[in-house]
C-alpha cells in the first residue's frame, strides 16, 4: 500500500478515483506547520534558523498521516507543482522523519499540471525527489517577509501610534494606490474642443472629423476655447469641400494569448465582476476537479498535445476555415516568467461550458478559460478598414472618417478581450464615395471636452500594475489585495481602490524613513533574487544575510527618532492633502477656533488626527483629510425648550456632532454624532435634538411588557428589548420604527443570533423531504467536498457515492447514520465533570505535596 499526500480533500478524492486500491489519497489541507507570529521565530544570530509550529487542527491531521504511512509501504508526495507545493511536501517528509515513521520507506515526489487520470497516472510511473532549490526560494520568501514585518511594524506602532502592520510587498502596493490618490488631487482639468459634421458625397450620410485648419493640422489644444470652436464652425460652413482620397485596406487582429495567473485575474474581473480572491477560488475547485490545468502560473505555454486537441475541437465546432494553418506559438514577454509552467487551460476541450456541471462561480470562470483557450488557437480576425479624406477647396480645411467592417469573424466568434462576449466588433461602416466627388459637409457640431485625471485603480488594472512592476507573483496578488482592505488600509468604492487616510499616512512614513524598501525597482530586484534561488544560481542563506545587515542597520538609526520629528516630516509630505489651499490666501494651516496655534498631525490610541499646536490651551482637532476641511464651525443652534440650556453644532476629532450644554456644573454635556449620510450644514435645532433626545422608546413587548427602544450606536442604528439589539437598516427607521416590526426584528435575532453573517447555503439539489420532520434533505457543495444535509445534519458522501446521481434514501441512510455517532450533552457534561475533577483533585494532591515541601526545612531549622 502506498501513501498519497495532497493539499486538499476535493484533489484527493478525485485522485484516489484514478488510482485504484493499491493507494490510499490523504489531505494535508495545505500547509501543515507555519511560522508562528511572534519574536524570534527567524533568528538572524543562528544563520537564519526558522522555527516550525503546527496548530491544533495540523496537528490532528499530521497525526492520521503519520500513522497511515508507518502502515504503508512508500510515501507519493503530490502536492502542486510550485514553490507552495514542494514547500508542503517538504514540511511533511521533514515532520515525518522527525515522527519516525519513514524508517526505510520509500519517499517519492510527483508533480502533474492538472488533475486528470493520465496526468496524475503518468507522474506515479516518473517520480522525483524533492527540489531543493524550491523549497530555499520558499525558505527565502518566508524569511524575508517575516523579518520586514516583524522588524517594520513595531517600529510603526511606535512611532505611529494606532497605526498597523507593514508588510514587505503589501506596503509597494499601497504606494501604487496612495501615488494614484495624489496624482488624481494635483490633476488640473485642461479645456479643449472637437468639431464633427455630417459628410455626403452623393451616397448615405456619414460622420467625419475635423483634422485641418487654416492648413495646419490640429493637435489636442490646438481649440481650446468656445470662441475657437465657433470660428471653426464658421469657416467650415462658409467653404466647398470635395472627396479628396479613399484609402480601404484589408488588416487583421490576432487572438490574445491564453490565460496568465494575472491576466485570468484582470478579465474574470472586467467580465464577471470577480474579486482577485474570489476568481482564485473558483479556479482552485476547477482545477481540483480535473476540469482545468494549475491555476497559478505565469506561463502561456500550451502543451503540444494540448494544441492538436484544441484544433480538432475548433474544426470540429467551427469549421476548417477557423483553424490556422499552422498553430499559434506565445512566448511571454514579462522578465520573470518561468517557461516551464504551462498556461491555465481545459483538461478536455471536448468539455463544453455548456457541458459541465459545477457551481456558478466556476462555470462562469470555466467559460471564460475555455473560450480564451480555444480563441487563442484560432484563425485572425479579417477586416477592412477604410479611411475617407474630405478637403476644402483651398486645401486649408480637412475631415477625417475612418471605419471598419468585419469580413471574417475567425477567434472573435468565441472571445474577444476586455469586451463582453455579446459585443460587436463594430467600428461604423462607410458608404462608398468616389475621389472627387463633391461633399456637402453640414451639422457642424463643435463639442467641449476636458481633459480627465488618471482612474483610481480597479482590481484588474492594479493586478496588471503589480505584474507590470514586477511587484510580488502570480499566487500571492489576491492576499496582497485581501491584506490592504482587512488592515484598512484601502477601500473600495464603486469598484475601485481608495486610499484611507491611515494607507496614506503609512506609505508617507516608509517613503520618507525607508524609501528603499518601498521602491518599485527594489522590490522587484527581490523577486529576481528569489528566481534565482530556485533555479539553483544563488544561495538563499547569503541573500538573507545581505539583505538583514542593511535593512537591520536601518531599523537601529529609527530607535532614537522622535514622534514629533516623524510628525514634522509627515507634515510636510502630506501637506496638500491634510491642509489643502483654501484659495483665498490664508495659511491653510492656520487653527480656526485660536487663530494663533498651527495645526499638525497628531497621533492617539485611534490613529492620527488634526490638532492645534496650542494644545491644551486650544482644543481644537478634527478628523484627518481632506473633506473634514470642509466641516463645518461651531455654532450655536438654539436653546432646547425642556432644558432652557444650548445646542451647539461641533466639529471633532471624530467628525461633526451636536451638543447640549448642562445644566449644572456637576453635569457633563449630552453629545450625538451626526449620523453618516447626514449632511452637517443642513443641521438645525430640530434635528439636533432628535438625536440628542435618543434612544426612543418605542413601545412595550407583548410578551414581558418591557420597553423596546431604538438608538444609534456605533455600528449604526438599532432597536434594543433587554439585552437583545437588532440592527436597522437606515438612520430614519430609528424615528418611523413601530412596534410590531421592532418586535419581528427582536424575534429574528433571537432566532439567528449571527444575523449579519453569511447567508445559510443553498443547496445544489433538493432530494426530497424527510420521512420524519417533513423538512427537505439537500445536496450540498461544500469546501472539503459534496454533502447532504437535514437540519443541522451534515454528512459526508462517500467516495464509492456519485453525488449528482444519490437518492434519497441514500442521504437519509448517510444522515441516520451521522446523528447515531453524534455525542449527546449529558456524556460531554459528564466527561467534562470528569475531567475538571480530576484536574481539580491532581492540583489539590500537587498544593499539597509542594506545601509539604516548603515546611520540611523551617522544622529542620527549628531543631
Amino acid at each position: 500500500m502506498q501513501v498519497v499526500i495532497v493539499e486538499s480533500p476535493s484533489k484527493a478524492k478525485t485522485i484516489g478515483k484514478y488510482l485504484g486500491k493499491d493507494y490510499e489519497v490523504l489531505a494535508s489541507y495545505g500547509h501543515i506547520r507555519d511560522l508562528p507570529s511572534k519574536d524570534g521565530s527567524v533568528d538572524p544570530e543562528q544563520d537564519f534558523k526558522m522555527l516550525w509550529e503546527s496548530d491544533a487542527k495540523s496537528k490532528s491531521r499530521v497525526k492520521e498521516i503519520v500513522d497511515a504511512v508507518k502502515a504503508a509501504d512508500g510515501v507519493i508526495l503530490a502536492t502542486d507543482p510550485d514553490r507552495e507545493g514542494e514547500a508542503i511536501s517538504w514540511h511533511l517528509y521533514d515532520v515525518l522523519a522527525q515522527k519516525k515513521a519513514l524508517k526505510d520507506k520509500k519517499v517519492q515526489r510527483v508533480a502533474f499540471n492538472a488533475v486528470t487520470k493520465k496526468a496524475v497516472q503518468e507522474a506515479i510511473a516518473n517520480p522525483r525527489d524533492i527540489d531543493q532549490d524550491l523549497v530555499d526560494a520558499y525558505l527565502a520568501r518566508r524569511a524575508l517577509d517575516y523579518l520586514v514585518g516583524f522588524s517594520l511594524s513595531p517600529v510603526l506602532w511606535r512611532k505611529l501610534p494606532g497605526s498597523r502592520s507593514a508588510g514587505r510587498v503589501q506596503s509597494v502596493a499601497l504606494r501604487l494606490i496612495c501615488e494614484r490618490e495624489l496624482e488624481i488631487e494635483k490633476f488640473v482639468a485642461e479645456e479643449f474642443w472637437t468639431v464633427e459634421a455630417q459628410v455626403t458625397a452623393n451616397s448615405d450620410p456619414f460622420t467625419a472629423r475635423l483634422t485641418h485648419l487654416d492648413g495646419e493640422k490640429l493637435g489636442k489644444f490646438s481649440l481650446t476655447t468656445e470662441a475657437d470652436g465657433a470660428r471653426a464652425k464658421a469657416l467650415i460652413e462658409a467653404a466647398d469641400f470635395s472627396i479628396a482620397s479613399v484609402e480601404a485596406k484589408p488588416t487583421k487582429r490576432n487572438p490574445s494569448a491564453p490565460f496568465t495567473t494575472s491576466t485570468m485575474q484582470q478579465e474574470a474581473s472586467r467580465k464577471l465582476g470577480f474579486t482577485a480572491k474570489r476568481t482564485m477560488q473558483a479556479a482552485q475547485r476547477l482545477y481540483e476537479s480535473g476540469l482545468i490545468t494549475y491555476m497559478r502560473t505565469d506561463g502561456i505555454d500550451m502543451a503540444p498535445e494540448a494544441v492538436m486537441a484544441c484544433r480538432e475541437e475548433i474544426k470540429s465546432r467551427y469549421g476548417e476555415r477557423f483553424v490556422p494553418a499552422s498553430p499559434r506559438m506565445y512566448k511571454s514577454k514579462q522578465k520573470n516568467a518561468q517557461e516551464a509552467h504551462e498556461c491555465i487551460r481545459p483538461t478536455d476541450f471536448s468539455k463544453h461550458p455548456d457541458d459541465i456541471k459545477a457551481g456558478e462561480d466556476e462555470a462562469k470562470l470555466y467559460r471564460l478559460i475555455w473560450r480564451r483557450s480555444v480563441a487563442c488557437q484560432m484563425a485572425s480576425a479579417e477586416l477592412e478598414q477604410t479611411t475617407i479624406d474630405i478637403r476644402s477647396s483651398d486645401d486649408k480645411i480637412a475631415f477625417r472618417a475612418t471605419g471598419s467592417v468585419i469580413t471574417f469573424e475567425g477567434f472573435i466568434a468565441v472571445y474577444t478581450e476586455g469586451k463582453d462576449d455579446e459585443e460587436e466588433e463594430k467600428q461604423g461602416v462607410l458608404p462608398k464615395v468616389e475621389p472627387g466627388t463633391p461633399a456637402i459637409v453640414s451639422n457642424v457640431k463643435p463639442e467641449q471636452h476636458f481633459t480627465q485625471p488618471p482612474p483610481r485603480f480597479t482590481e484588474a488594472s492594479l493586478v496588471k500594475a503589480l505584474e507590470e512592476n514586477g511587484i510580488g507573483r502570480p499566487s500571492t496578488y489576491a492576499s496582497i489585495i485581501s491584506t490592504l482592505q482587512d488592515r484598512n488600509y484601502v477601500r473600495m468604492d464603486k469598484n475601485r481602490f481608495i486610499p484611507e487616510d491611515r494607507g496614506r499616512i503609512v506609505t508617507a512614513f516608509l517613503e520618507n524613513f525607508f524609501g528603499k524598501y518601498v521602491e518599485y525597482d527594489f522590490t522587484a530586484q527581490l523577486e529576481e533574487t528569489l528566481d534565482e534561488i530556485s533555479a539553483g544560481k544563488e544561495n538563499w542563506r547569503a541573500f538573507l544575510a545581505r539583505f538583514w545587515e542593511e535593512f537591520h542597520a536601518k531599523i537601529e538609526d529609527m530607535t532614537g527618532l522622535r514622534i514629533t520629528e516623524v510628525l514634522d516630516v509627515l507634515n510636510e509630505a502630506l501637506g496638500p492633502h491634510i491642509f489643502p489651499d483654501k484659495g483665498d490666501g490664508t495659511d491653510p494651516r492656520l487653527c480656526p477656533t485660536c487663530g494663533e496655534g498651527q495645526l499638525s498631525l497628531k497621533v492617539g490610541r485611534y490613529g492620527a488626527f488634526i490638532g492645534c499646536s496650542r494644545y491644551p490651551d486650544c482644543k481644537h482637532t478634527r478628523q484627518l483629510g481632506k473633506d473634514a476641511q470642509e466641516a463645518p464651525e461651531d455654532r450655536v443652534l438654539g436653546i432646547d425648550p425642556d432644558t432652557s440650556t444650548e445646542v451647539s453644532l461641533k466639529s471633532g476629532r471624530f467628525g461633526p456632532y451636536v451638543e447640549r450644554a448642562p445644566q449644572s456644573e456637576d453635569e457633563k454635556p449630552k453629545r450625538a454624532s451626526i449620523p453618516r449620510g447626514w449632511n452637517p450644514q443642513e443641521i438645525d435645532l430640530d434635528k439636533a435634538l432628535m438625536l440628542l433626545n435618543l434612544p426612543r422608546d418605542v413601545g412595550p413587548h407583548p410578551e414581558d411588557g418591557q420597553t423596546i427602544e431604538a438608538g444609534i450606536g456605533r455600528f449604526g442604528p438599532f432597536v434594543k428589548h433587554g439585552k437583545t439589539y437588532a440592527s436597522l437598516e437606515s438612520v430614519d427607521d430609528v424615528w418611523e420604527i413601530g412596534i410590531n416590526r421592532a418586535v419581528t426584528l427582536i424575534a429574528d435575532k433571537i432566532a439567528n443570533p449571527r444575523g449579519r453573517g453569511r447567508a445559510a447555503a443553498k443547496p445544489k439539489k433538493e432530494l426530497g423531504k424527510h420521512p420524519d420532520t417533513d423538512e427537505v434533505v439537500g445536496l450540498y457543495d461544500g469546501r472539503y467536498g459534496p454533502y447532504v444535509k437535514h437540519g443541522k445534519t451534515n454528512a459526508t458522501i462517500p467516495k464509492d457515492i456519485n453525488p449528482d446521481e444519490i437518492t434519497l434514501e441514500q442521504a437519509l441512510a448517510l444522515i441516520a447514520d451521522k446523528e447515531t455517532k453524534k455525542p449527546t450533552k449529558k456524556k460531554a457534561t459528564k466527561k467534562k465533570a470528569a475531567k475538571k475533577k480530576a484536574t481539580k483533585k491532581k492540583a489539590t494532591k500537587k498544593a499539597t505535596k509542594k506545601t509539604t515541601k516548603k515546611a520540611a526545612p523551617k522544622a529542620d531549622a527549628a531543631d
